[in-house]
């Protein structure tokens, strides 16, 4: 009898070994699939300040609401999304509790959108404004994944926790290289809450938007969880040269560098007779600057004659300014050897000055975007053909114009002659 249990018990424990052994395949093959799926953490302020009623006869809250459901409608399957709160459940005047507010109200996950709806329901205006502390717990519910990640806050005040300086969160997030993006949007805005909601949004490469209107709020939230979903570009990272000569030599590709206030970094790059190089740059004021600045981007050869340039002047109300250039290299009767390739060196310089008592380094972020194609052959000349149409039928317009004033004329003469007789 004991035998026969225990053999019993055997073949239990050995269908069970094989029913593990069988789903694992399938099981790792899911996980395979999901670790790639994009994830998007809305994070929505629920401060007391959100029960003002100044958004299209409503309150700040119950637009939120409004476009949460939108949203909710039309996030794409294949996206992961999750809800996070601030201000959301403390409703007293102790701040050290006020700035621990924050909650997951709905986990980063498979969309159940009626469950998700409903816990969007339950929310009502309530106490603090811990944006920083907030950012750190939804970077962390983000964790895990090859997919792009994306941060998206919406507020309609500054934080009220500091010195957690959510710029400085931001900027530590950026740090880690996990590839997360922050987007921000303000409700009804300020000039210190759009000063800041810009921080955190350029110092992970992410946007801020000001909006007034719920359809606005709605529309653009759901642009940016659409925008999760798209393949992600990863920036290189690179590090340029002081001059010309020890600079690195880049292909077509976006890349990513730091730079120096005041300060020049050079590029390199190959081109054969008959392409084309287009190059933009920007340069962003990832912490506080003086007024008035620029960057320049120049094209130049090996011995600085210079080939062509782009310059954007700013006055302090941007904090990214990008400019961009076009060198399209002729074509030649040689054969396209080695011999015939041209390096162009490109530089990069800014005129940012840093305010009173801010960090010079690290330097300010820089993001270079090159693209190598070829170019237009003579027999594709557009612009000669278009404006070769252009005098042609500049030159018809003229002449239908007179043949038809001649016509009116002799009509006219004709009816008044007709009028006299009678």
């Amino acid at each position: 009898m004991i035998t026969r249990r225990r053999l019993a018990a055997g073949a239990g424990a050995l269908s069970a070994a094989l029913a593990v052994g069988l789903s694992l395949p399938s099981t790792a093959l899911a996980d395979e699939t999901t670790a790639g799926q994009p994830k998007v953490n809305l994070l929505l302020d629920v401060s007391g300040s959100m029960r003002a009623r100044d958004i299209d006869g409503q309150s700040r809250m119950a637009a939120a609401k409004q476009a949460f459901n939108e949203v909710l409608d039309a996030t794409p399957e294949d996206v992961r999304l999750g809800i996070r709160t601030l201000g959301a459940n403390y409703p007293g005047d102790d701040r050290k509790k006020g700035c621990r507010d924050t909650a997951q109200l709905y986990p980063v996950g498979p969309l159940d959108r009626t469950e998700a709806k409903t816990a969007v329901a339950t929310l009502v205006p309530t106490g603090w404004t811990p944006i920083g502390p907030a950012l750190l717990k939804a970077a962390d519910d983000l964790d895990g994944g090859t997919g792009s990640k994306r941060i998206v806050l919406i507020s309609d005040g500054e934080d009220t926790c500091a010195p957690l300086d959510p710029c400085e969160v931001a900027r530590e997030i950026a740090a880690k290289g996990i590839g997360l993006t922050i987007d921000t949007l303000g409700l009804v805005p300020n000039t210190k809450m759009r000063q800041q909601l810009s921080c955190i949004a350029e110092a992970t490469g992410g946007t801020y938007t000001s909006v007034e209107h719920t359809d606005d709020l709605a529309d653009r939230v759901n642009q940016l969880v659409d925008r999760a979903a798209d393949p992600v570009v990863t920036p290189v990272v690179t590090q340029g040269g002081s001059e010309c000569a020890k600079a690195p030599t880049l292909e077509s590709g976006l890349y990513t560098d730091r730079e120096e206030f005041g300060q020049q970094r050079w590029y390199r790059v190959d081109l054969r007779p008959g392409q084309e190089l287009r190059a933009s740059v920007s340069v962003s004021a990832d912490r506080a600057v003086n007024p008035g600045y620029g960057v320049l981007l120049r094209a130049v050869t090996v011995h600085e004659r210079e080939i062509v340039r782009g310059e954007a002047a700013g006055d302090g109300r941007t904090d990214v300014i990008s400019t961009g250039l076009r060198y399209p290299k002729p074509e030649t009767d040689e054969d396209e050897d080695d011999a015939s390739v041209e390096t162009v060196c490109l530089q990069v310089a800014n005129s940012f000055s840093p305010a009173s008592g801010v960090k010079t380094t690290p330097g300010l972020p820089l993001e270079l975007t090159l693209d190598v194609v070829d170019g237009p052959s003579e027999s594709d000349d557009v612009a000669a053909f278009g404006l070769g149409r252009g005098w042609w039928l500049l030159g018809a317009l003229i002449v239908a114009g007179f043949l038809a004033g001649v016509v009116w004329g002799w009509v006219s003469r004709w009816r008044i002659a007709v009028w006299r007789t009678n």
